[in-house]
Formats: structure tokens, C-alpha cells, sequence
């Protein structure tokens, strides 16, 4: 993916290989970045893995979500492969100083105007930590589901938000 997706606040960026490569190896990022905006190791190594397998960067390379103005990157999302079955799954994170500003919910929306302009996905699919009462707002907010709670890859027990994608 090599298109830019902005908004008024903010704009979805493609982390560049060098940077994702970077990442993946635990190494510093030569990046304009709040604290905590950069999508962690284990998300760089699971893109990087899936591009060798051969799926299209804009299903598995994180979007840095960056500021309109200012260019500071504030976080970062993206979707965690390609879709199966018509269902997708997302997965997004904001630095501690970007929070509580309408910076995921911007972000999460522009990931589902994505995948909607696809035409491969029918549900786009978060899983949440029962915890994270923030980011439950930010899916429920945008008209997700609440769904079963369920063990996903990681071993974590989450619960599963879907959204439904108008066709």
C-alpha cells in the first residue's frame, strides 16, 4: 500500500521496509515518533513474515497514524493479514500523549473505510483485551459488536468486536 489515507487531524502512513525491518529487530527507528507510537517488535516481525509469504504489504505493513501539520507520528495500525471468509482483523495502538483525543477512533475509521473499499471484506474483526476499557469505547463508538471472548494466536483471551462492512 503506498497510498496516503488522511483525514482533517491525521494521515495512515506505510512504515517503509528499512523501518519495519528495524523494528522487527528491536532496533531503533529513524522516525519522528511520540513515545510509545511505534508499532512493537512482534507486529513488525508478523508483517515482515507474511510479506515473505507473499501477501500484499497493505494487508500486513503497519500504517503509522501521523499528524497533519506537525508530522509527528502518534501511532500506529493495521490489518493483520488478509482477509479470510470475508473477515479481516485489525489491530491499532496510540502513545500514551496522543490519547483521549480522537486519534485511534480516527484511525480505526480510516482502516474500515479501507477494508470496505476492498471488496474482499464483509466483517472487519478487533480483539480487545476485556480490560482495555478505552479501546472498547473507540470500536463500540464506531458501531462494533461485542462478541464472544475467545483465545487468539498470542494465547491471550480476548473479546472479539466486529464491525459489518456495507457490500
Amino acid at each position: 500500500m503506498s497510498q496516503v489515507v488522511e483525514t482533517a487531524n491525521i494521515a495512515l502512513v506505510p512504515l517503509d521496509l528499512l523501518n519495519l525491518r528495524r523494528l522487527a529487530a528491536s532496533e531503533t527507528a529513524d522516525l519522528q515518533a511520540a513515545a510509545g507510537a511505534l508499532p512493537p517488535a512482534h507486529v513488525a516481525t508478523r508483517a515482515l513474515s507474511q510479506l515473505d509469504s507473499g501477501v500484499p504489504a497493505n494487508w500486513c505493513v503497519p500504517l503509522l497514524i501521523v499528524a497533519v501539520g506537525s508530522g509527528e507520528i502518534l501511532g500506529g495500525c493495521t490489518f493483520k493479514g488478509e482477509p479470510v471468509d470475508g473477515r479481516v482483523e485489525i489491530g491499532y495502538g496510540v502513545a500514551d500523549s496522543a490519547r483521549r483525543r480522537g486519534v485511534a477512533t480516527a484511525a480505526v475509521s480510516q482502516l474500515l473505510g479501507l477494508a470496505a473499499s476492498s471488496g474482499l471484506v464483509r466483517h472487519v474483526d478487533a480483539h480487545i483485551l476485556p480490560d482495555n476499557i478505552a479501546s472498547s469505547k473507540v470500536v463500540s463508538r464506531l458501531g462494533f459488536s461485542r462478541g464472544d471472548t475467545v483465545v487468539d494466536p498470542d494465547g491471550e483471551l480476548v473479546v472479539r468486536w466486529s464491525y459489518p462492512v456495507a457490500t
